[in-house]
């Protein structure tokens, strides 16, 4: 897939961007470098290869799931207006 300076001009003008000509020629040669190395990549045989979550061998840090903190809502809560049921209540702003 290659661009034209027509389809450059159409997104310049879809994203509210002025560009000169030489932007406009500059532009559309970077997009279509991008374009070209994305058909390079879609070019390569992956099949049989399993998708990384991470290029680098990489193994996270575990540690003991258990409570650090105390529950302080009640104590966070007393200086609230309006509390119902543990949650915050505040006047409706927007009317239906």
């Amino acid at each position: 897939m290659s661009l034209t300076l027509d389809d450059v001009e159409k997104i310049a003008r879809l994203s509210r961007l002025h560009l000169d000509e030489a932007e406009k020629t500059q532009t559309l040669q970077e997009l279509n470098n991008i374009f070209a190395l994305v058909e390079k990549m879609r070019a390569v045989d992956t099949d049989g290869i399993e998708p990384m979550a991470h290029p680098h061998e990489a193994s996270l840090r575990l540690r003991e799931d258990k409570v650090t903190e105390t529950d302080r809502a009640a104590e966070y809560q007393a200086v609230a207006p309006d509390v119902r049921n543990r949650l915050y209540i505040v006047p409706q702003v927007i009317e239906e």
